[in-house]
């Protein structure tokens, strides 16, 4: 496609991970178990909380949207990079392009918020027990979820609008395993910086204000456990918030090592290792956190197969 004396790009090539010839086959079956592992561990959450009556909670309900957010998180990019590592050239379409950028940015975001949602829950159940079930009402849980859908759809189609305004020229390669949206506007032959304004401003808020909300809630929630004066009430308060902080540090970790702090020495290996951590491994995570270190994830697995198992 052409414009003036410029060729316009109508696809663009991933370079994927930077991996040898000889060890592409090896890092594929990684990738691939890694995958399928965030898939079925995901998948069994969800399912878990929908079959166990007990798990009908307004935390269990958060972590149910949360493990379907991971899910979908990890398939925009997961698929394409998979196939690109069997593929001799690793091309996505235009359109493509910017429909995995969509969804990699309202996944991504609606998994911010959700954490919000979840480390307002902790709050609640900390610092207000006794009025936890009257301020957590199905009707709250519901508008929550429904808020962070909506935000999240707008900052997505927001970003996305903008990038398709832009024209991308001769160089279409990218140096990703993903349509990156900073990729994507250091290739672009247009004016970015209406793009790079939102991005800072819009973008800055929607990954900052979530974070300082989940430290704020914590904040509080630290200042209610040490008035609490048994070592019994200190445990059981940490650990009914341990698999939440230990989410919310790998995802916001990396998120802010790779968008909001970067670094001119960060080489392409760095950033594509860190956006690994992120895209793959802490969806791949989650459903190991919430399940290994929470005795009612556990209960409920025994319950549901226990009564499979007696229904057959």
């Amino acid at each position: 496609m052409k414009m003036g004396n410029q060729s316009i790009s109508s696809e663009f090539l991933l370079l994927g991970l930077p991996v040898e010839p000889d060890q592409r086959a090896l890092f594929y079956a990684l990738f691939l178990a890694m995958y399928l592992t965030t898939v079925l561990g995901n998948l069994l959450i969800i399912l878990l909380i929908h079959l166990d009556s007990q798990l009908h909670t307004p935390m269990y309900f958060f972590l149910s949207n949360l493990s379907f957010s991971d899910l979908c998180f990890s398939s925009v990019t997961m698929p394409e990079l998979l196939q690109n590592m069997r593929s001799q050239v690793p091309s996505i379409p235009y359109a493509g392009c910017l429909t995995q950028m969509y969804f990699f940015l309202f996944f991504g975001d609606l998994e911010s918020f959700l954490l919000v949602a979840m480390a307002y829950d902790r709050y609640v159940a900390i610092c207000f027990p006794l009025h936890y079930s009257t301020i957590m009402s199905p009707k709250l849980c519901v508008s929550l979820v429904a808020l962070s859908w909506v935000l999240t759809t707008f900052h997505a189609l927001l970003q996305t609008l903008l990038m398709a305004r832009l024209c991308f020229c001769a160089d279409n390669v990218i140096p990703h395993f993903f349509c990156d949206i900073s990729a994507l506007l250091k290739l672009s032959c247009s004016d970015t910086r209406v793009n790079e304004l939102v991005i800072f401003t819009i973008g800055g808020l929607v990954i900052v204000t979530p974070f300082l909300l989940i430290i704020t809630s914590y904040a509080r929630i630290l200042s209610s456990i040490l008035k609490v004066p048994s070592s019994g009430g200190i445990r059981k308060a940490f650990s009914t918030c341990g698999s939440h902080l230990s989410v919310v540090s790998l995802f916001y970790g990396t998120v802010i090592a790779v968008y909001l702090c970067p670094s001119a020495n960060n080489s392409i290996v760095k950033e594509t290792v860190m956006s690994m951590m992120y895209t793959v491994v802490t969806p791949m995570l989650n459903p190991f956190i919430y399940s290994l270190r929470n005795r009612e994830m556990k209960g409920a697995l025994g319950r549901v197969f226990c009564k499979k198992m007696f229904l057959c």
